[in-house]
């Protein structure tokens, strides 16, 4: 039986009310990005990578356009150690890439953080330690002087060997597991490490306030952030950095709401790979902003092959259903989804309108790589009439009628639901054209002549079988497809009215060959349907009518 009654809330609100982030509509501009996939994002791996696959991923990173890139905790292990010499090395940092590295705050390890900097341009030195009531009192068993105690001295070290190195690395401190620090003990650490930093609007110093563990809704980290903006010392010097984690699935609001109360920074990584459930996603939060007409100033245009870079490099999977980069985000089985999406992008192509506003399409999936015939309107035992016609006429060129649509819907339907699967647009026109175009019914014409009466009418002479008896028939109409109807009728006692004739060109050319779609009524109001194709319109005419006849034939 689960016990509710063993929690609480571990997390704490700032000591005045900090809600003035609530008064923003959305995030206006991109934060500072900072990918931690070679750090965060590589620990949390069952098979952390190779050095040749960090180094892909490294290059990856700077494709996409990370200008600050977390790359490792170089005084953790050789492994790590060696990563980062190989990049210093073999001087693959671009110089408008920071190189980021983690460091406790202890003197031996921040020592052989600085070890592994040699001969590093560009560089900040994260240096952290934990802060939160229950590190303090189960893990470290210290009071607050004395862990405050611990950030300081480390923030000293690292200020006296940057010196030392006579290099002009920047700094970042985190309070680990800040949410679960109370705020105001939180800011008095924070600002004795910018007392000994003493940031310049130059040289920058970074405040991490990191979602070690989510402990609370989005909106209470939101007011935790504003009231370390608001009672930080250097403010204009400093940066207020961001790192969530997703315990309880809000790391994307966390960090929204974040950037709402003043953070400038943003600390993730791609497809949110993390320890437990995963630091925050940067590819949402940045395609985010893009569907609000924001520059997230990342180059994520190719998304497919980002995905198959990443899955090549952790052996990890981007889930189907994750936000603008799963197989499928875009898809549409719905038929009233579908419906509306081919409308949608039918308005979008007939106006050319300044912004895009089809439904259910939050972005343009062109924007992103993808394909509109193979990713959007997918078909299966839910989908309709609008998403078989779309495939139809976007990967085909049929325009079928709109009754006829909805019977090819019906039609496609019952094949994915009898087979149980989704169906290619190569399967649903063998659909259509073994329902429509290819009968073999009863009835079949041989030869068709026709004469032009005197009164303008036309008379068609026609041979025809039926159940392989032959026949010939002589009737006259107000055209050639309405003559050969009524012959059909005289010789075989056919019931019918035609009510929808539709015809158009399958290619632009010369020698295109056209396809025409005919719709019959019988005693009972049912309708039954009919194509042909042929370079011929008049033969196309007369084999969809032949088509739609056999259709109701079958169907007595």
């Amino acid at each position: 039986m689960m016990n509710h009654r063993k929690y609480t809330r571990q997390y704490f609100m700032p000591p005045e009310v900090c809600m003035d982030w609530t008064k923003k509509e959305y995030v206006d501009k991109a934060p500072k990005w900072c990918s931690v996939d070679l750090r965060d994002g590589n620990q949390a791996l069952v098979i952390p990578m190779s050095l040749d696959q960090k180094v892909a991923f490294f290059k990856l990173l700077c494709k996409v356009g990370f200008k600050e890139i977390e790359v490792g905790f170089p005084a953790a292990s050789d492994t790590e150690f060696i990563f980062l010499r190989t990049l210093i090395e073999q001087d693959l940092i671009p110089d408008d890439v920071t190189i980021q590295v983690l460091t406790q705050a202890r003197e031996h390890i921040i020592k052989r953080t600085f070890e592994g900097l040699k001969g590093c341009k560009n560089a900040i030195v994260h240096v952290y330690n934990s802060t939160s009531l229950a590190q303090r009192e189960q893990v470290f068993r210290k009071d607050k002087e004395e862990i405050l105690k611990i950030a300081v001295e480390g923030a000293k070290l690292l200020k006296e060997l940057t010196e030392e190195a006579g290099a002009n690395y920047r700094f970042e401190y985190s309070p680990e597991s800040f949410t679960g620090t109370e705020p105001e003990y939180a800011l008095e650490v924070c600002n004795a490490v910018l007392d000994v930093w003493q940031p310049t609007p130059d040289r920058k110093a970074i405040i991490n306030l990191p979602v070690t563990v989510e402990l609370s809704m989005p909106h209470v980290y939101a007011s935790q952030i504003e009231y370390m903006s608001k009672h930080m010392h250097y403010r204009d010097c400093v940066e207020i950095s961001q790192h969530p984690h997703n315990d309880r699935g809000c790391g994307v609001a966390d960090t929204e709401m974040g950037m709402l109360a003043g953070a400038d920074r943003v600390e993730g990584t791609l497809f949110g790979n993390g320890e437990r459930t995963g630091n925050v996603d940067i590819i949402t939060l940045a395609m985010n902003m893009y569907m609000q007409g924001v520059d997230p100033e990342l180059d994520l245009s190719d998304m497919p092959g980002i995905v198959e870079e990443y899955e090549k490099y952790t052996g990890m999977k981007v889930n189907e259903r994750s936000p603008y980069s799963g197989e499928l985000v875009f898809a549409a089985f719905s038929g009233s989804h579908q419906d509306a999406i081919a409308k949608g992008m039918k308005w979008i192509e007939e106006k050319n309108p300044e912004h895009w506003t089809v439904p259910y399409l939050p972005i343009d999936p062109h924007d992103v790589g993808r394909n509109y015939d193979a990713d959007v309107i997918r078909i299966n035992s839910q989908s309709g009439k609008g998403g078989v016609g779309y495939i139809l006429e976007t990967k085909f060129g049929l325009c079928l009628p709109a009754k006829m649509r909805e019977a090819m819907g019906y039609a496609a339907k019952g094949v994915s639901d009898v087979n149980h699967k989704e169906l290619q647009p190569e399967e649903i026109f063998e659909i259509y054209k073994k329902t429509f175009e290819h009968i073999a019914g009863p009835l079949k014409i041989e030869a068709i002549h026709y004469r032009q009466e005197a009164n303008g009418g036309m008379t068609a002479m026609v041979d025809s079988l039926y159940n392989g008896e032959p026949n010939h028939t002589e009737c006259a109409g107000n055209g050639r497809l309405n003559a050969v109807s009524n012959a059909l009728k005289a010789a075989y006692g056919l019931q019918y009215n035609l009510v929808t004739y539709q015809e158009h060109a399958l290619e632009r050319s010369s020698s295109s060959r056209a396809i025409a779609y005919v719709g019959i009524e019988d005693a009972n109001k049912k309708l039954f349907w009919g194509s042909g194709v042929d370079a011929d319109i008049i033969r196309a005419s007369v084999d969809a009518l032949v088509n739609a006849i056999n259709n109701a034939l079958i169907a007595e």
